[in-house]
């Protein structure tokens, strides 16, 4: 008897979900509009060592989005970089007790056939370092922080792009009729 309300509940359930509009992101695997959009996606060179890191982690979550074979490249997305370590939490002696690295990008999907920006964006993150007596335990601390600031990024970058791509690209300075 028990088991009539449960599956009730269950197909009750199953029905709100299926009217709320949620969709899968990647509903037709690697032949699906986002995947497809993923995939055609090349990244420049980006300045200096958060850009290396950066555009190595953007380039494995777009391959990852995709394990089709390689399109050719539709877009170009290009990423400039703000690295900054700033340091704050002042000791009783006057030196610092912790550092905090900020990484914030602005990026732009540029559509290769016409060169028109599809869209134009910010993304950021950042973590906080304690300043030991040890140098080389620092710099180890910052090093692996921007390397874990640098995969957080790719990843809020390539979903943005995702969604975008999800709602159909158009030009980021199309202005819609009144």
């Amino acid at each position: 008897m028990m088991r009539i309300p449960a599956l009730l509940a269950v197909v009750l359930g199953s029905l709100t979900l299926a009217g709320c509009g949620l969709q899968p992101m990647y509903a037709a695997a690697g032949s699906g509009a986002v995947a497809r959009g993923l995939a055609g996606i090349e990244v420049p060179a980006i300045e200096g060592k958060a850009g290396w890191l950066v555009r190595n982690a953007l380039n494995d979550r777009l391959a990852a989005a995709n394990r089709a074979a390689p399109a050719a490249p539709r877009y170009r997305l290009d990423v400039r970089l703000d690295d900054r370590l700033e340091g704050f939490g002042l000791l009783s002696d006057d030196t610092i007790g912790r550092e905090r690295r900020i990484l914030r990008a602005r990026y732009q999907l540029v559509d290769l056939a016409s060169g028109e920006i599809v869209y134009d964006a910010t993304a950021g993150a950042d973590a906080g370092i304690d300043v030991v007596s040890s140098e080389y335990a620092t710099i180890a601390a910052e090093n692996t922080a921007l390397e874990n600031l640098s995969k957080e990024l790719a990843q809020r970058i390539v979903t943005a792009v995702a969604l975008r791509l999800r709602g159909g690209a158009q030009p980021a300075t199309a202005v819609a009729p009144k």
